[in-house]
């Protein structure tokens, strides 16, 4: 049988030692005295040692001051009644009042079914408070555990910025016992099963405590991260060699060369993936993830090259979790770096039954007036719809051998001459090098390949790390709306 710990171990496992303090007055008894509901509550306050099912408080985690609420099963099955949601509603407040990150640990059956339809809208009360606390800035992190259920994970547990989950967990919408006692056959094994959410796309991680601890400390290393003193310092330098088109589209397609996942490995710190679109999607070929280059957060989506060639060509799906990550950084005003890297879009019956077209359209809609600091990294190859999606920016960085191009060059030579034969010359005249694009007002900034990123991934990965810090900071000392402004007037002036 699987050990898990009750609220107060995971507090202590999750929180640096010795720092929770409780923020819990005695709860109000909603029960009529002498009522079995009443008697209900004496024992389990008896038998769990926990005078509510939801205790509150703060302490720090590595040092950050933190707000934390979390359930505790043994107390009536974690169950929310009016009591228990007033105490959440509080410790929301008080942590929105206080600018403090709120950590929230759910393990719970639901609503508390003794107190009928008042507990069950107390769900209104905790996801209103949730809100205003995200809608205020600020970090909630939510650790599900074993079991979350009902009305619990289709309010507060479902609303987390970055959602970890404990191995094993049942979480789900309606508990497995309650749906075979309602349909006389039982519920289907393995889907309300912490992998498997985390399988199609609806968690970030799949982690114990001692682990959950590790990744609410990255993640707000990054989501909490002190911008205040960011310089953008010297502008980072540019040395090219004159390279034909066609030589960088051959260089871009190196399997060997670095990708979003080498850049993050080598240039970024307090990486934090995410995973999915937390609305049922997922896609390898998308990576989302929270990470610093140098001193400067920023919410990274980048086209993984590799893994779209080998299992997942970039669709809807795919652009679904990008456009998570654009109301992260919209929300939370933390910059945002796009990464394209991609030999083009899913071309097949279920992509455009997906919706492709509408996905594509629906990134460039949001990305182009996001109300965040945004830097667009052309990083490898730039091919078609699934490139123009991430390329709307603030600011556009491309290696040197990078490029961008409304095709594939064979497929414009197709389209042009019935034979792929002058994709080089089709690439030539399209001015899709970095060089080309840069001098046409597409791209801001070209960094240098010496000679190629594939011979020196350690240092070209260094050199874009940089080249993005520069950047983020520089944006971040702008006016907000000076910068929208700007970004707008940007892609107004292109070919006038």
């Amino acid at each position: 049988m699987v050990s898990r710990p009750d609220a107060r171990t995971l507090i202590e496992t999750v929180l640096d030692r010795g720092s929770w303090k409780s923020w819990d007055a005695p709860p109000a008894d909603p029960a009529e005295p002498g009522s079995p509901y009443a008697d209900e509550l004496a024992a389990a306050r008896v038998k769990s040692g926990y005078d509510e099912s939801v205790i509150t408080g703060e302490g720090t985690l590595d040092g950050r001051r933190v707000a934390i609420v979390a359930c505790e099963f043994s107390f009536m099955a974690g169950s929310i009644g009016v009591a228990a949601a007033e105490r959440f509603v509080a410790a929301a407040e008080r942590a929105t009042r206080e600018g403090l990150p709120l950590l929230a640990a759910p393990a719970s059956g639901g609503t508390r079914m003794q107190e009928g339809a008042l507990a069950f809208v107390q769900m209104v009360k905790i996801t209103a408070a949730v809100q205003a606390h995200r809608a205020a800035g600020l970090p909630y992190v939510v650790y599900l555990r074993h079991p979350t259920t009902g009305g619990v994970f289709a309010s507060w547990g479902s609303l987390g910025h970055v959602t970890a989950v404990e191995p094993g967990a049942l979480v789900g919408f309606l508990g497995p016992r309650v749906f075979e006692s309602l349909h006389g056959y039982p519920f289907p094994e393995g889907v309300q099963v912490a992998e498997n959410l985390f399988q199609h796309g609806l968690v970030d991680a799949v982690v114990s405590a001692d682990d959950a601890r590790q990744i609410a400390i990255r993640a707000l290393a990054v989501l909490c991260a002190d911008t205040s003193s960011l310089t953008a310092g010297a502008a980072p330098e540019e040395d090219l060699r004159p390279v034909e088109a066609w030589e960088a589209i051959t260089r871009s397609r190196r399997d060997d060369r670095p990708g979003v996942r080498t850049l993050l490995k080598l240039a970024a710190a307090d990486v934090t993936p995410l995973n999915g679109s937390g609305e049922g999607e997922n896609e390898p070929g998308l990576l989302l993830a929270l990470a610093r280059f140098g001193a400067a957060p920023a919410v990274v989506l980048g086209q993984d090259r590799r893994r779209q060639r080998s299992s997942s060509p970039l669709g809807p799906d795919g652009l679904r979790v990008a456009r998570r990550g654009m109301r992260l950084a919209a929300e939370l005003g933390l910059p945002l770096v796009t990464v394209i890297d991609t030999a083009g879009a899913d071309l097949s019956k279920a992509a455009e039954e997906g919706g492709l077209a509408a996905e594509i359209a629906r990134c460039l809609a949001e990305l182009v007036v996001l109300d965040a600091p945004t830097v667009c990294l052309l990083l490898g190859e730039g091919a078609g719809g699934a490139a123009l999606a991430l390329l709307p920016a603030d600011r556009v960085l491309c290696a040197q051998h990078a490029w961008l191009s409304p095709l594939p060059p064979e497929g414009a030579s197709a389209i042009l001459y019935r034979s792929v034969d002058f994709a080089p010359e089709i690439a030539q005249a399209q001015r899709i090098r970095a060089t080309d694009l840069r001098r046409d007002g597409i791209v801001d900034r070209v960094i240098p390949e010496r000679p190629d990123a594939a011979y020196e991934p350690e240092a070209f990965c260094e050199r874009v790390g940089r080249a993005l810090e520069y950047e983020i900071a520089g944006l971040l000392s702008e006016n907000p709306a000076t910068r929208l402004e700007a970004r707008l007037a940007r892609y107004r002036r292109l070919g006038t």
